[in-house]
């Protein structure tokens, strides 16, 4: 099976504090799957999905230890991403591995531009070529019908889950390798939250998506792998049948039948 990412014995730790977040965490994430990082409250999850595109960097001061490596489309050639140094290199790696943050984040701006903004930065000029990518990123997030006639609208007037949506066909109209999920639903009404999760399974067809979820019924539904992790440490990562039906590892049993969390 090939590989979309690989961390290798990573650790991170945040300024000014003593101990790691993350303690030498190995996982694969597999290219074409949806992979879900569960555990309670600052058990790391969020810190280490973070990592696999290095948005941390926005705040100094931070300490990446061992490897995350990213792989190429054919599974094959692989980079140590904390080895990049230069502006432009973080730059390309957001876009190969984009983010879809717990609260919709569009811009304020037209519902057309939001989808073109990154495109256009990506240095697309062509107003047709602009115009088709984002039909076809706005088709792909299931959100076409609904904006068609409104493309020069606000996208601020959109709804919570229309505005997710949006931000979701934003990151996939820049044809990502790898798409991160930080709890994307934990705002949203049930129609919604249905509604991307049926999106998130979908997407899997085109790219990798590596979801942190508190939700463990959602993990159950829309994931292929599950990592359970608590305090800092990867304590059991499988299949996500086996995880939620035989696990291996009694705190993963524990935190999964609610005895703790």
């Amino acid at each position: 099976m090939k590989l979309a990412i690989q961390t290798k014995d990573f650790s991170f730790t945040y300024p000014k504090t003593k101990e790691a977040t993350l303690k030498g965490i190995n996982i694969p994430i597999y290219a074409n799957k949806v992979t879900a990082l569960i555990g309670p409250s600052g058990c790391g999850k969020s810190t280490l999905l973070r990592s696999c595109n290095r948005i941390h960097d926005v705040y100094p001061g931070n300490l990446y230890d061992g490897e995350i490596l990213l792989y190429d489309n054919n599974g094959e050639k692989a980079e140590n991403i904390l080895q990049y140094k230069k502006e432009n290199d973080l730059i390309n790696l957001r876009q190969r591995i984009g983010m879809i943050f717990q609260k919709p984040t569009p811009f304020p701006m037209s519902i057309k531009d939001n989808i073109t903004y990154g495109l256009k930065l990506s240095g697309i000029k062509n107003k047709t070529e602009l115009l088709d990518r984002a039909e076809i990123a706005l088709k792909g997030a299931a959100l076409w019908e609904e904006v068609k006639d409104r493309l020069n609208n606000s996208a601020m007037g959109l709804s919570g889950g229309q505005q997710q949506r949006l931000c979701i066909a934003r990151a996939v109209a820049l044809k990502p390798q790898v798409l991160l999920f930080d709890e994307p639903t934990s705002a949203l009404d049930p129609i919604s939250t249905a509604s991307i999760e049926e999106l998130i399974s979908e997407l899997k067809n085109e790219l990798t998506v590596l979801i942190v979820t508190h939700n463990m019924q959602q993990a159950s539904r829309i994931s292929d792998y599950t990592g359970f992790m608590y305090l800092g440490d990867l304590v059991e990562y499988d299949v996500t049948e086996t995880i939620f039906l035989n696990p291996k590892e009694k705190k993963t049993e524990d935190y999964i039948t609610g005895r703790f969390g």
